[in-house]
């Protein structure tokens, strides 16, 4: 989970552009909010590989406790 989590993050597109353009950053046009289909689909696996991240770890220490 957590390489899976470091590899979502650096795809997040920066200021200028990122590795989420390669995968078709820029396709799709921006909507009002200015994150185009793409972006805002890699920010939800994002959140939801964090939660499921924080569960696992939070499971793993009451497993070893």
């Amino acid at each position: 989970m957590s390489l899976g989590l470091i590899f979502l993050i650096l795809l997040h597109a920066g200021r200028g552009g990122g590795l989420s353009d390669m995968f078709g950053g820029g396709f799709g046009g921006a909507g009002p909010t200015g994150a185009t289909i793409v972006e805002r689909n890699l920010d939800r696996i994002t959140v939801i590989t964090s939660v499921v991240f924080g569960l696992t770890t939070l499971w793993l220490t009451w497993l070893w406790r």
